[in-house]
C-alpha cells in the first residue's frame, strides 16, 4: 500500500447517492495514487465517508495479468492482490481524509493481521471493498475490510498503515 500523494484543486468527487458520503472515479485516483496496471487494484471508490470508510470497486477482467500464471485452465484472483485492493481503498481514504496534508506522502503497510479467503474471485466478478477504519493514532491507521462478490464474502483481513513522509524513510535507513 505504497502511494505518493498530490492533492489538486479539481474536486471531482460525486454525490454517492446514498446521502451518506461520495464517490470518486479513476482519474482522480490516478491522481493520488502512484499504482498503474498491472498493480492499480481499484477502479472506483462507489463511496466516501471521510474519516470513517470506503468502498472500494475492482472489476475483474480475464486479461488481468496474474491470470497467466494463477491458474492457467481456472484462473483465480491472488490472495494478495485482494489484500492489495482492500489496501488501496484504505489508502484513497486515508488521503482523502487528510486532504492537503497528505500532499508528498506516502502510504505503507505495516501489518496485516487475520486474514482470510472465503472463495475464488474469478474473471467477470466485481468486488466491492468494504474498508471501515478501527483507529488512528497519529500517523498510524488500522482497518477492517471486506470484500465481496455478488454480496457474499470472497476475503477479509484486519491491517495497519502509517502515512509519512519519504524523507523519514530514507533517515531511518541511515
Amino acid at each position: 500500500m505504497d502511494a505518493t500523494v498530490t492533492h489538486d484543486n479539481h474536486d471531482d468527487r460525486e454525490k454517492s447517492g446514498t446521502g451518506k458520503g461520495y464517490a470518486i472515479g479513476i482519474e482522480r485516483i490516478h491522481r493520488m495514487l502512484p499504482h498503474r496496471y498491472p498493480m492499480l487494484m481499484i477502479d472506483r471508490i462507489a463511496e466516501m465517508v471521510l474519516d470513517h470508510s470506503a468502498i472500494g470497486i475492482k472489476n475483474v477482467t480475464m486479461n488481468e495479468s496474474y491470470f497467466q500464471g494463477h491458474f492457467p485452465g481456472h484462473p483465480v484472483v491472488p490472495g494478495v492482490m485482494i489484500i492489495e485492493s482492500m489496501a488501496q481503498t484504505a489508502s484513497m481514504l486515508v488521503l482523502e481524509t487528510l486532504g492537503e496534508a497528505s500532499n508528498g506522502k506516502v502510504v505503507y503497510f505495516m501489518f496485516i493481521e487475520n486474514a482470510k479467503f472465503r472463495r475464488p474471485v474469478t474473471p467477470g466478478d466485481q468486488m466491492r471493498i468494504h474498508v471501515i477504519k478501527q483507529r488512528r493514532r497519529g500517523a498510524a491507521w488500522k482497518f477492517n475490510a471486506v470484500a465481496t462478490v455478488d454480496g457474499v464474502v470472497a476475503a477479509e483481513a484486519t491491517y495497519a498503515a502509517m502515512i509519512i513522509d519519504p524523507t523519514e524513510l530514507r533517515s531511518r535507513k541511515n
